[in-house]
């Protein structure tokens, strides 16, 4: 279908649930971000809580007044990590498709690593690449690059929920738990480019999702957000590890403390910092350049294309 009006793209992320409307012509007209942590539980229970599932359609019920005050034509919704995961996706799903008029799509790791590669690519030059995009979500990371052929992608069982409930039973972290958390993503990117070596072709590599956002704001020491500033904005790996140390010193209430970190992002931000940090040392980048636009811009690229 292609669009007449406003499209909506809503994503049902492991730790945040996101809303981007553009005009019939792509240009963004609203982006809002609630961190409702989806997922919390997941990995240990294999399902959504009522609690988590009620967060999410409190914040669905937000967007869907903004849908309408936009008069929306077309919207699509997409789901990640933690309904793929969950054996009462469908429960939770049906309650999405009555508040939204629209039925939740669960995306498989590689049309989430597709959407979301060609949402971060979109402003860039192609003649600067090839390109590796990596998207650390709450549940799962997406490693994804351009080949002749097509694209590379893979998905992996680690991001910044997964590695927080999985590795760290005290707060702050231990260091042996931070250790054992850096040896499980060393191990799983690893066996990725053991397994898909065209990983390894790219010249620069693109992040994208909350933990890179958060971290480029607090390498800057933005107390507001400023899309502008974090928008294609370098972060070194020096810069993303001296954080990991600083990040993994503190408790969590002087993580909430720190003012240029959200408050909702503060209990997961050390497993995702964790999994950015050694990510990239095994994929060999020194430097990330930070990309505002992804999975959602994506999806309202294909809603809004011909």
């Amino acid at each position: 279908m292609s669009a007449r009006g406003p499209v909506a793209a809503i994503d049902l992320g492991t730790n945040s649930t996101r809303l981007l409307i553009v005009d019939a012509r792509g240009r963004p007209l609203e982006r809002r971000m609630r961190i409702t942590r989806l997922g919390e539980g997941v990995d240990q229970s294999g399902r959504l809580s009522s609690a988590a599932m009620q967060r999410t359609l409190e914040v669905l019920g937000e967007f869907k007044k903004a849908m309408d005050e936009r008069s929306v034509s077309l919207a699509r919704a997409t789901a990640t990590s933690a309904a793929r995961d969950a054996e009462n996706a469908d429960e939770f799903a049906r309650h999405v498709t009555e508040l939204l008029g629209t039925a939740p799509e669960i995306l498989k790791g590689e049309e989430e690593a597709r959407l979301t590669f060609l949402g971060a690519t979109s402003e860039l030059d192609p003649a600067a690449g090839p390109y590796l995009v990596i998207d650390v979500g709450g549940g799962s990371t997406e490693l994804v690059s351009a080949t002749p052929s097509g694209l590379s992608a893979v998905s992996l069982e680690m991001g910044c929920v997964r590695v927080t409930e999985r590795f760290f039973a005290h707060d702050p972290p231990l260091a042996g738990e931070v250790a054992a958390a850096r040896d499980y993503v060393r191990r799983l990117v690893t066996e990725a480019l053991s397994s898909q070596p065209e990983l390894t072709r790219a010249r620069k590599l693109i992040g994208v999702a909350g933990t890179v956002s958060a971290l480029t704001r607090l390498d800057q020491g933005l107390v507001y957000y400023e899309r502008s500033r974090i928008h294609h904005a370098q972060l070194s790996l020096g810069a993303i590890e001296h954080l990991l140390a600083e990040l993994a010193s503190m408790d969590l209430a002087e993580r909430r403390a720190w003012p240029t970190l959200e408050t909702e992002r503060a209990e997961v931000i050390v497993g995702g910092t964790t999994v950015l940090a050694e990510a990239m040392l095994v994929l060999g980048f020194e430097v990330l350049t930070a990309s505002e636009s992804d999975l959602l811009d994506g999806v309202a690229a294909e809603l809004t294309s011909p």
